[in-house]
């Protein structure tokens, strides 16, 4: 318990005031997060992460969460999935080059780790361009759903939510981490309501979907440790596992909330 509460305040003293500045510093930290992700899914796939394979993940999701403005050297706004599918087409053309031994089913698994990983990461970017209230409040959602999912669980969770996946999950305490999310995380938007573009109504709804929607990313992580056999996704995190186990459900949150338009 030590351990983890020593490394909540290092990462938290590392992260406020960088997610205060935003910008190129903040921009910068988010993109090392998600090539440090991408490592944690090549090793869960007990691939080497100093590799040819590896490196030109690394590069891959790089291509998808870095700010187009990192970009301008490319000949239009789109080439960055261009440069995407390069980097696709060089993990499959690497199958051959291995004679299989880093195979389709390595680089499936890569290319989506990274896209999955990349557009979460680069989502958290364009909230934070967008507003350090827009990406605290996916924050706070992300936060408050986690804990108070954790301490209704603990008091009267019985039924288990998904027992084959994750199973200390219940579903007293799912529903409570959500009800408190949408009562605390609705106080927030009334009094930052300049900052939303919705009334407040409809951002009490989409509230409810987002922490239903982290709550997803949560279980997603869970699966991908269970398929793995792993019991976090990193080490780089003492206490607390590694990136995709901390950012698990934000990475589902910021694409539901750039498809909601509000990012």
């Amino acid at each position: 318990m030590k351990q983890r509460v020593t490394t909540a305040i290092i990462a938290l003293i590392i992260f406020i005031p960088l997610l205060i500045i935003g910008g190129t510093p903040f921009n910068i930290l988010v993109v090392a997060m998600g090539i440090v992700a991408m490592t944690e899914f090549v090793s869960m796939k007990k691939l080497f992460v100093v590799s040819p394979a590896a490196f030109i993940s690394y590069f891959a999701i790089a291509s998808l969460l870095v700010p187009r403005t990192w970009l301008k050297f490319l000949p239009k706004d789109e080439s960055y999935m261009d440069l995407f599918f390069v980097f696709l087409l060089c993990l499959l053309a690497f199958s051959v080059i291995s004679k299989n031994m880093f195979n389709f089913d390595d680089a499936g698994a890569l290319v989506l780790g990274a896209v999955y990983a990349g557009f979460g990461f680069h989502f958290m970017i364009q909230a934070r361009t967008e507003s350090l209230w827009m990406l605290l409040y996916a924050l706070l959602i992300v936060w408050i759903t986690d804990s108070g999912a954790y301490l209704i669980g603990r008091k009267i969770g019985k039924h288990k939510l998904a027992p084959k996946i994750s199973p200390n999950k219940t579903w007293e305490g799912s529903i409570g981490g959500t009800l408190a999310a949408v009562i605390i995380v609705g106080a927030y938007v009334f009094f930052m309501k300049p900052y939303f573009k919705y009334n407040f109504a409809l951002m009490l709804v989409l509230t409810l979907v987002f922490s239903i929607g982290g709550q997803f990313g949560d279980l997603i992580e869970s699966a991908f440790k269970r398929h793995y056999g792993v019991k976090d996704s990193g080490k780089i995190l003492p206490g607390h596992g590694g990136i995709l186990d901390r950012f698990d459900s934000l990475l589902f949150v910021l694409p539901l909330m750039h498809f909601a338009g509000l990012i």
